[in-house]
């Protein structure tokens, strides 16, 4: 602790032995979490919405934003409106 820090250096003996006793000591420990539940991620999300809405700051969209967000995904998912190769009439004949 001479670096004037509080609690043992980083990567020493006494850091991991405090890492060891907190890892697993809570439920979302041992079920993993978001990554492997979307029901838990869904829950949390629905949950989030409902509070940003009651304080006032949820976001709401527009008919504007929501026709341009509208249009950059058919871009993204439709190739961006790049035109397509020509079929050729002599190939088909």
């Amino acid at each position: 602790m001479a670096d004037g820090k509080r609690g043992p250096r980083a990567g020493s003996e006494g850091a991991q032995r405090i890492a060891d006793a907190h890892r697993g000591s809570k439920p979302h420990d041992k079920r993993g979490g978001f990554a492997s539940n979307p029901e838990l991620a869904r829950e949390a999300g629905r949950k989030g919405g409902i509070s940003a809405h009651q304080r006032g700051t949820a976001h709401e969209w527009t008919s504007e934003e929501a026709r341009e967000a509208g249009r950059k995904g058919g871009e993204r998912s439709r190739g961006g409106g790049r035109p397509r190769k020509a079929v050729s009439t002599a190939a088909a004949a």
